[in-house]
C-alpha cells in the first residue's frame, strides 16, 4: 500500500484529540498534517507529538508575508522538526527565494535534511466562479495556478500544493520532478463538505499527484483506521495502473 503518499490531516483543537488519532492511524499512515487549529491551541508540541510516533509532518500553515517574516517562519518550523512546510506562492518570488535560504541555513546548522517546500496555488474551496468574482483576474484559474507552480518553482521550492483537476498543466509547466501535493480529496462515499474543486484518491494517484491530503473522511469516521485502509486500497489499484 502507498502509505507514503497519503497525508492525514489532525484538523483537531488539542493533543488528546490529536494522540488518539495518530495512536489509531500509526499502523496505516505515514504521514500527518498540523494546521492552524491544532497548532494555534497547542503549538510546537503537537510537531514533537506527531514526531515522536516516528511520522512525518507536514506543517501546513501557509506563510504569507514580507519575505524576513517568512524566512524566520520557515526556519523556525525547520527547526522544530516539520519534513514538509507550506507558504502562498502568491506571496512572490523574493519571499519564497527568502524561505528557501532560511530552510537552507536551518537545515544546514541543525545537520538534518532540508524539508519539502511547497507553494500554495489557489485554495480547493475556490472554483472558477468564485476565483473570478474574488481576484478580478485576467487569467482563468488553471491558468493561474499553473503560473503560480512555474514561480514556486522558479524561486527554489520543491512543489506545489495544488488541486487535482490542476495536476496535468503543472506538470506540463512544471516537469515530472515537481512535487505535487492534492487536498480536497474526498472518496465517492463521502460528502464533499466545504470543498468544491474535488477528486477521489485513486483520481488523484491516477492523474499524477506525488501526495493527497484527506482529513474528515478518516478523522470523523467511526473507525478511522478502517477508512484510511479503504483508501489507501483505492489508491493502490490506482498506483499500478499509473
Amino acid at each position: 500500500m502507498p502509505k507514503h503518499k497519503l497525508i492525514v490531516a489532525l484538523d483537531v483543537s488539542d493533543l488528546a484529540q490529536s494522540n488518539e488519532l495518530i495512536a489509531a492511524l500509526s499502523g496505516c499512515v505515514e504521514w500527518f498534517k498540523v494546521g492552524k487549529q491544532l497548532f494555534t491551541a497547542t503549538g510546537p508540541a503537537c510537531v514533537k507529538q506527531v514526531t515522536d510516533a516516528g511520522k512525518q509532518v507536514f506543517l501546513d500553515l501557509k506563510f504569507h508575508d514580507i519575505p524576513n517574516t517568512v524566512a524566520g517562519a520557515v526556519a523556525s518550523a525547520t527547526g522544530i522538526g516539520a519534513t514538509m512546510i507550506n507558504m502562498h506562492a502568491s506571496g512572490g518570488l523574493e519571499m519564497m527565494r527568502a524561505a528557501r535560504g532560511a530552510a537552507d541555513e536551518k537545515a544546514a546548522q541543525l545537520g538534518v535534511p532540508r524539508p519539502i517546500l511547497l507553494g500554495v496555488t489557489v485554495l480547493t474551496s475556490i472554483n472558477e466562479p468564485m476565483f473570478q468574482k474574488t481576484f478580478g483576474s485576467q487569467r482563468k484559474m488553471v491558468d493561474a495556478v499553473a503560473y503560480l507552480a512555474e514561480s514556486a518553482q522558479q524561486a527554489g521550492l520543491d512543489g506545489v500544493v495544488a488541486s487535482g483537476q490542476e495536476i496535468e498543466v503543472i506538470r506540463r509547466t512544471c516537469g515530472s520532478d515537481f512535487i505535487i501535493v492534492t487536498p480536497g480529496v474526498r472518496p465517492k462515499w463521502e460528502a464533499t463538505d466545504d470543498q468544491k474543486r474535488v477528486m477521489a484518491p485513486g483520481e488523484a494517484i491516477s492523474a499524477g499527484a506525488n501526495y493527497i491530503v484527506v482529513g474528515r473522511p478518516i478523522t470523523a469516521a467511526e473507525d478511522p483506521a478502517l477508512a484510511a485502509k479503504t483508501i489507501l486500497q483505492e489508491m493502490e489499484v490506482a498506483n499500478h495502473g499509473t
